[in-house]
């Protein structure tokens, strides 16, 4: 594995500079997606699971690099030096991803990846490939609330060069709203995962109570893994996937990636990880538009979030 990383990190060196720039989106079956995703469609929408593959899935910036980690680490028996055995993006390869060539894409990769595979997916419940269904795979579904999903997002694709440019805040916020930034809409996403979570084998979490009691919440991962571990190696799991320790933590902090590609100099990959940080960032009209907005799309459903600590 260790092999693996330094190749797929001398590959992603390799980049020219000039092909890590932003890139539009397109709408594959009404979602929005990068174009480069767009046009490896077909690859993704064919790609065959196996039946112990783990979908770890989210939408963007709800925890979802926090999730591979608490996961690899139980898998591991809270072994930390198996677990910082290469960096996340190699650990757990990114189903739907494309980077600019000669960079595998996350499908390729998953090909040549041995079973059992942990595999990342942003992608609404309705683009997962069917296979994971057929061969009734596991799978960890991580949901932040909305207001600190959409902040964290924001900056996250200030820094991150492949994304569109996300251009103002309040231009920003409205197009989340509206379902028109890369994976779509947040709505749609967490209610799509939550609707099925009964008739899938399928474990719903939410970012909020995985902050309030780690303890409790990764011990609910280590039942549905099937997985019986000590009480002082959950001890070691909960300290290694705090916040402080992954922000810390080359392997986690996606800090191995080239400035070209994530621009270091202007923000971090791991930001503030905190609950309510939306308040510095909506102003009173914002918030108040955003939750009359929040109420009518989220009626019907059971699927609460709490927005504070």
């Amino acid at each position: 594995m260790m092999e693996a990383a330094h190749k797929f990190n001398s590959i992603l060196q390799e980049v020219p500079t000039k092909l890590l720039k932003r890139i539009p989106l397109r709408l594959v079956h009404g979602v929005p997606l990068r174009e480069t995703i767009a046009e490896n469609w077909r690859k993704v929408e064919q790609f065959q699971a196996r039946p112990d593959d783990l979908l770890i899935s989210s939408y963007p910036k709800a925890g979802t690099t926090w999730m591979q980690e608490i996961v690899d680490l139980i898998n591991n028996g809270g072994d930390l030096v198996e677990a910082r055995r290469a960096p996340t993006h190699v650990r757990f390869p990114f189903l739907e991803m494309v980077l600019p060539p000669p960079v595998p894409s996350g499908v390729d990769a998953l090909a040549k990846a041995p079973s059992p595979r942990v595999i990342k997916t942003h992608l609404p419940i309705q683009l997962v490939p069917k296979s994971f269904w057929e061969q009734n795979c596991k799978v960890i579904y991580i949901a932040r609330n909305p207001k600190d999903s959409v902040v964290s997002f924001y900056f996250f694709e200030k820094i991150f060069n492949l994304q569109p440019e996300p251009g103002q805040w309040e231009q920003y916020l409205q197009n989340f709203m509206d379902g028109k930034l890369s994976w779509g809409s947040w709505y749609q996403h967490v209610r799509g995962y939550w609707d099925k979570k009964d008739t899938h084998r399928m474990l719903y979490m939410f970012y909020e109570d995985i902050k309030e009691n780690p303890a409790r919440e990764i011990r609910k991962v280590m039942e549905f893994l099937e997985v019986d571990l000590s009480p002082d190696v959950l001890e070691n799991i909960v300290h290694y996937t705090s916040f402080k320790a992954m922000k810390e933590n080359p392997m986690a902090n996606y800090s191995t990636y080239p400035d070209a590609l994530l621009n270091k100099r202007i923000g971090t990959f791991m930001r503030k990880g905190e609950i309510g940080d939306w308040k510095n960032h909506f102003t009173v009209s914002q918030n108040k538009a955003f939750n009359e907005d929040y109420k009518r799309k989220m009626a019907g459903t059971t699927l609460t979030f709490r927005m504070e600590k």
